[in-house]
Parts: structure tokens; sequence; C-alpha cells
């Protein structure tokens, strides 16, 4: 499987940093350009659509290793990652309505569950309520990532450490469809990092952060051997800070009466720019942070086995910096 990660890894990071070049002008001559407005958190009109490198360089690893090697497909999860990038795509090229994307969304989640069965992620042996969780987990994680991807490589940095985790879970666990499609993210969005991080020449766009939210959800329902539930009880770790942060907002947001639905600046990697922090850094603060918790979660799969309460307890414990940072901040 070494082989197969190594090759994978190469080839995605190489055609990713290429093809995102070649999007990028892509973009500029047909006018695909992310203007500024008051909710932005840059001020240059870039272009956007980088993120379809990530998708095209994951979804191909993925299914060229599990033909090749009799490992398997998941057409319900190729199909419903072409979905998600399409429909996504488009809004990137232009406006898709919201009822229309959340359509997508929901079919190709219940084309994954559909295809590998499903299980809640917190509570993998929940019974009946399994199913319908696993949906609403897989809708959800891709809306987060996107409303998450509102500054310069926080998006990317996310997705190299939740790719590089979940690579080395799926090797822990011998899931090599884990490992390979974990290890594809990770490559691929490292070599859209090459055009993506401060300042950014290019953004993901829907396309790159809908579709990473919809593996990076669906990545454990591949497992197929004996640690599938295993998988489903870490399936919150490798994106912690993205789901608290996008929950957290959503809460607060909501008990000040606002209306959650429309765009705002208010989550807390926004917070922090505002503040004074640069992109660079607070991105970095995310990657750290991930890379930790996830590093953790992996660790639960090694020998000897440490309990997953150990896994949300730095999880928690990990989450005060954020909400710390924009204190100290505040008062500087």
């Amino acid at each position: 499987m070494i082989n197969w990660i190594a090759a994978i890894s190469i080839c995605s990071f190489l055609a990713s940093v290429a093809g995102v070049a070649a999007v990028r002008r892509w973009s500029l001559r047909r006018n695909v350009i992310d203007v500024p407005n008051e909710r932005s958190s840059h001020l240059d009109p870039t272009p956007r659509g980088g993120g379809l490198l990530i998708f095209l360089t994951g979804l191909a690893a993925y299914v060229v290793h599990g033909l090749a090697t009799g490992a398997g497909v998941s057409w319900g999860f190729a199909a419903g990652a072409v979905i998600v990038a399409i429909v996504s795509f488009l809004d990137d090229l232009g406006h898709v309505a919201v009822p229309i994307r959340l359509g997508a969304h929901a079919a190709a989640a219940v084309l994954v569950v559909a295809d590998t069965g499903g299980f809640a992620p917190f509570f993998p042996e929940a019974g009946w309520i399994a199913c319908p969780a696993s949906v609403v987990w897989i809708v959800w994680l891709v809306n987060a990532y996107n409303f998450m991807d509102g500054i310069d490589g926080i998006a990317g940095i996310q997705a190299v450490t939740a790719g590089a985790g979940w690579a080395a879970i799926g090797w822990i666990a011998g899931e090599p469809a884990v490992s390979v499609l974990g290890a594809a993210l990770a490559a691929g969005s490292a070599g859209f990092l090459v055009h993506n991080w401060a300042p950014a020449r290019i953004f993901m766009g829907d396309v790159g952060a809908a579709f990473l939210g919809f593996a990076f959800a669906a990545v454990p329902f591949l497992g197929t051997g004996s640690e599938r539930s295993a998988l489903g009880s870490l399936a919150v770790f490798p994106v912690w800070f993205f789901l608290l942060d996008s929950v957290f907002t959503l809460l607060r947001r909501a008990l000040r009466g606002e209306k959650v639905w429309r765009a705002h600046r208010e989550h807390i990697y926004q917070r922090l720019v505002i503040a004074g922090l640069s992109h660079a850094r607070v991105a970095s603060v995310y990657g750290v942070l991930s890379a930790a918790v996830t590093f953790v979660a992996a660790m639960v799969l090694s020998g000897p086995r440490y309990p997953v309460a150990v896994a949300w307890l730095v999880a928690v414990l990990l989450s005060s910096v954020l909400p710390a940072l924009v204190c100290l901040r505040a008062r500087a």
C-alpha cells in the first residue's frame, strides 16, 4: 500500500500545482472572478475555481486505486462527489439557488449511505437513526466546509491535515481505500496551496470546498473491514475546528436573533483577521490545532489503544485556544 500512497501523493501534488495554474488562466479569461464586498476578507478581485483540481485528483486517485488493486470502488461515493462538484462549479460560474444546492447535497449523501450503509458519526452503533444521521452529517459538513473557506489558505491547510490524518488512520486500520483517498486529498490540497497561500492568486471556490466537505464526511463510510465502526467514531476529529467554528458561530448568531442564512463576518477565523492577525497566521493556527487533534485521533487505533475519550478530551481542551485568541486580540 505504501507504494500506492507515495505514487498517488506525488502525482496528485504535481497535477494540482500545474492544473490550478491552468484554471487560474482560464478563470481570468472567462472573468470567473471573486469581487470583494463588505463581507469579504480580501481586497483584490481574485479568480476562483482552483479547487476543481482537488476534486479531479482526489476522485481519480480513489477510483484508479480501487479498480487497479481490486479493492473496489463505492460508486455511490463517486457519483455523489460528481454531483456535489458539478452543482458547486456551476455556482462558481454564476449562481445556483440554495434549495437546488441543498437538494444536490442531500442526493449525494443518500447515494453514499445507500451504497455503503450508514452510521452516526459520533456513535457508530446507533441503530435505526444511523442512516438519517449519516445523511445530515454529510450535508452539514459540505456546507460547513464551504462556510469556512473565507481567508487565504485556511481551507487548504485544513484539507492537508485532515487528508494526512485519514491516510494515517486508514493505514493503521488496514483500510487502503481510506488511506489512498486521504493521501490524494492532502497532496492535491498541498498543490493548490502553492497558489492559495497568502496572498492568494486563486481561490478554491465552492467546487473545492464543497467537495472537500463531502469527501471528509464520507471517507469513514468507505471502510470495509473490522475497523469500520472505529472509523465512524473518529469522523469528527480531522475536521474538528471547522465544525467547532461553524457550529459556535451558528448558535451565537441564532441566540442574538440574527438571520443565520445571510452572509456575514462572524466566524472565529474572520474575527481574528479583523482583530489584526494575518491570513497566513490564522490559517497556520487552525492547521496546527487540527494536526494535533488528528494525531491523537489516529493514535486511538494504534497499539496499545487509547480510548476515544482521550481524543475527545484533547479536542475539547484545544477548543479553548480560538476563543482565547479572539479575547486577547480584542484587548490588545
